[in-house]
Order: structure tokens, then sequence, then C-alpha cells
């Protein structure tokens, strides 16, 4: 018969915190504490009566542990000042040429131009989007390409993708 869940948390607590702190620190310890014993009050009713329920209760708390510090990374860190260079502003913006040549495309030519060449989605993934087989999204970018050629002849082949 397993034991009531608040029996759990005072036996086991004080070693699911240390395990915590080890992993994360004080400061953001008793958060995955906290998640860690609200994540098992959950799963605790379908616990098995003969599992180890200190191990079972250390897994949670390592995988909550690398739910936090995967958030911490993902979280901007403050400075004091912020740098005078300006930040790399990527490549420059095609020239509007191109952009008109672009707009006068039948619009599956031009959607599938669109989400291959400037999303870089696979066709696939235009098929869905465009309600279609992945031969005709390739065909469609293709012939999008094809027009985009006799239309602008500044268009560069190189480092296109079929």
């Amino acid at each position: 018969m397993k034991q009531p869940f608040e029996q759990v948390v005072a036996q086991h607590g004080p070693a699911v915190l240390r395990v915590c702190r080890v992993l994360l620190g004080s400061h953001d310890a008793e958060d995955a504490w906290s998640e860690t014993f609200v994540a098992a009050l959950r799963a605790y009713p379908d616990l098995p009566a003969d599992a180890n329920v200190e191990a079972w209760l250390v897994t949670i708390a390592h995988r909550k542990a690398i739910d936090v510090l995967r958030a911490t990374g993902r979280r901007p860190l403050p400075v004091d000042e912020l740098p005078e260079t300006a930040t790399d502003p990527g490549p420059p913006p095609p020239d509007d040429d191109l952009w008109a040549a672009v707009r006068a495309l039948p619009a599956k030519q031009r959607q599938a131009v669109a989400y291959r060449y400037v999303a870089g989605l696979p066709y696939a993934e235009i098929a869905a989007i465009l309600g279609g087989s992945t031969d005709a999204a390739r065909r469609a970018a293709a012939d999008g390409i094809k027009n985009l050629r006799t239309t602008y002849p500044g268009l560069l082949t190189e480092g296109a993708r079929s």
C-alpha cells in the first residue's frame, strides 16, 4: 500500500531539494523543487506500489532542473550599457525591380518561389500550404524561376536551390 503523498514529500523532500541545489544553485532550486512535487503529485496515483519513490522523485527533479537550465539559457541578460556598434543588418535588400517581377508572377508561382527561395521551406511543406502535391509545388517554383529569368535578366542562378 502506498503512503500518503504528504508523507512522501516529508520523507524525500530534503533529498530532492539537495539534488536541485546541486544542479541549479540556491536561486532556482526551490522553483525546481516545487515543480518536481507538482508533477509528482499528478503522477503519484499511477505509480506502482513497489516503485522506488526516491529514485522516481530524483528523476523528476533532474528533468525539471534541465527545464530550468534551458529556460535560463533563453532569457536575456541585463547589461550596464548597450554596445555602440550596430549589429549586422543582414544581406542588403533585393532591388525593387526583382520584387516587381516576383509580384508579376501568377499566384501559385509567386507563392512557391517565395516559400522556397525566401523562406527556405522544403517542397513538402510548400505543397501542404498551397494544397497540392510535392511535385506540383516543385513545378510551380521551377516555372516561377523560369519566368523570372525571362522577365528579370539580372536574376542570378548561382545559389538557387532545386
